[in-house]
C-alpha cells in the first residue's frame, strides 16, 4: 500500500503542472491518486498486521488527523473470511491549500503568485516564456523588479554598445552578472533578432555590449615609408585590428612571443602575435588578411601542426615556414619528447606538412621541436631567401 512518502512524491510530480495552471487559468484540483497498491483478498489475513499497519500511517497523516492535507477516500468490502472492511480506494488532494499544506511549497507558491504578476504587470510580453519557464518564478532569491528594468531597457535599445557599467539603468553592475543566465533567457525570447552570436554564452558578447577585448600585438618589419605616422610596434583591441588594413603583403604569425620579437626586418612585412598557442582563433574574423600572404611559424609538434591545421580553416592562403623536414633534422640534437594530439591525420595540413606530423605521431619520445631552439642566424637566412623568392616572382 502507499505510503505518505510516496504520495508527496506523486503529488511533487504536479508541481509544474500546478504553476501552468495558474497561468492559463484553468482549474487544477481536486487532483487523486488511485494507484495506491490496494490490498488482494488474501493478503488480508495472510499479511494482517503489515496491512494495518500501513493502513494506520497512511491515515495519520491525512486530513482525518490534520486540518490541511490528503483525505483518503474509502470503500467498504466484504471479505469471506475476514468480513467486512473499510479500505483505501484513492488519495485525493481537494484544494490547493491542501496541496501546499501537505507538499510544503506554500512560500514559493505565494513568491510565484507575487513575481506573475509584476511580470504581467511590467512585461506582458513575457507572458509565453513564463509558461515556458514557470520554475524560474518560484525563486524568491530574485529579484523581479530589477531584473524587469534591465529586460525594458535592452527591449527601448537592443544593441546598446556600451560596458555593462556604463547602461543608464538604476541596476548596479553586479547584479546583471549574478544574474546573466536568467536575463539571458528573457533577452533571448524577448530580442531574438538582436543577438550577435546565438553560439556565444557570455552576456556582453550576445547581446552587443562592449568589453575588455583581446589584444592582437603587431611589429611593422618593412620600412617606415610602409606605414608612415604608424608606431612600429603596438597592441590594439580585436575590433580595431580588423577594421583598420595596414599597408604590407605579407603578415608571418609565430606561436613564440620571443620569437615574434626577434624577427628581422622585412620589407612589405607585419608580425602579429595573438598570445600563442590556440589563440590563432583570435585572428578567424579579419577579412583584409584574406588578400594577403600569410605566414605561419610554429613548434615543430602535433599541437604546432593542429595550430596549424586551424589558422588554414579560417585563412587558406597560409604558409608553413620552418615546420619542414629540413629544418628538423637541421635541429636534431634538440628534439625533445612532447605532448600528443588524438587527431591521426589533420586535413588542413599539405602532403609535405602530413608526412612530418605522421613521422611525429610515430616516434613520442622524440616528437618535438620548439621554435626558439632555431639559430636566429637560420631563422633570418631562411627568411629572407623566402620573401626574395616571392619577390622575384
Amino acid at each position: 500500500m502507499i505510503s505518505p512518502e510516496k504520495v508527496k512524491d506523486q503529488a511533487l510530480k504536479w508541481w509544474v503542472p500546478l504553476l501552468k495552471s495558474h497561468l492559463s487559468g484553468d482549474s487544477f484540483f481536486p487532483q487523486h491518486i488511485t494507484k495506491i497498491g490496494k490490498v488482494n483478498p488474501d493478503a488480508i489475513i495472510a499479511e494482517h498486521q503489515t496491512v494495518r499497519e500501513e493502513m494506520e500511517l497512511l491515515f495519520k497523516h491525512s486530513k482525518k488527523y490534520k486540518v490541511l492535507g490528503y483525505t483518503v477516500v474509502t470503500y467498504d468490502r466484504n471479505y469471506r473470511r475476514a468480513g467486512t472492511l473499510t479500505m483505501p480506494d484513492y488519495v485525493s488532494f481537494e484544494t490547493l491549500e491542501d496541496y501546499l499544506a501537505f507538499t510544503g511549497k506554500q512560500a514559493e507558491w505565494e513568491c510565484f503568485v507575487c513575481n506573475c504578476a509584476i511580470i504581467k504587470e511590467e512585461v506582458p510580453e513575457l507572458e509565453q516564456w513564463m509558461y515556458e519557464n514557470p520554475l524560474s518564478i518560484t525563486k524568491s532569491a530574485v529579484n523581479w523588479t530589477e531584473i524587469l528594468i534591465v529586460c525594458k531597457y535592452f527591449l527601448e535599445n537592443p544593441r546598446p554598445n556600451l560596458y555593462i557599467r556604463q547602461l543608464p539603468i538604476k541596476v548596479h553592475t553586479k547584479f546583471i552578472e549574478q544574474h546573466a543566465t536568467l536575463i539571458t533567457s528573457l533577452l533571448n525570447f524577448l530580442i531574438p533578432q538582436h543577438i550577435r552570436d546565438h553560439q556565444q554564452k557570455n552576456f556582453s558578447s550576445r547581446f552587443f555590449m562592449r568589453e575588455d577585448e583581446p589584444l592582437v600585438r603587431m611589429r611593422l618589419l618593412g620600412n617606415e615609408s610602409d606605414n608612415p605616422g604608424i608606431f612600429r610596434d603596438l597592441s590594439i583591441p580585436l575590433s580595431s585590428f580588423q577594421a583598420t588594413v595596414f599597408r604590407a603583403r605579407n603578415i608571418i604569425m609565430t606561436e613564440n612571443k620571443m620569437n615574434f620579437l626577434t624577427l628581422p626586418a622585412l620589407p612589405d612585412t607585419m608580425a602579429v602575435w595573438v598570445g600563442g598557442g590556440f589563440n590563432i582563433s583570435t585572428v578567424k574574423s579579419v577579412p583584409w588578411m584574406q588578400g594577403l600572404r600569410i605566414l605561419y611559424w610554429g613548434d615543430i609538434d602535433e599541437h604546432g601542426f593542429q595550430i596549424l591545421h586551424q589558422l588554414r580553416s579560417y585563412h587558406s592562403n597560409v604558409q608553413s615556414v620552418m615546420m619542414d623536414k629540413a629544418t628538423y633534422e637541421a635541429f636534431a640534437h634538440y628534439i625533445v619528447e612532447g605532448k600528443r594530439n588524438p587527431a591521426v591525420k589533420l586535413q588542413g595540413l599539405t602532403a609535405e606538412e602530413g608526412l612530418l606530423y605522421s613521422e611525429l605521431k610515430a616516434d613520442p619520445l622524440k616528437n618535438r621541436l620548439e621554435q626558439e631552439k632555431i639559430l636566429q642566424s637560420y631563422v633570418d637566412e631562411y627568411l629572407f631567401r623566402l620573401l626574395n623568392v616571392e619577390e622575384s616572382k
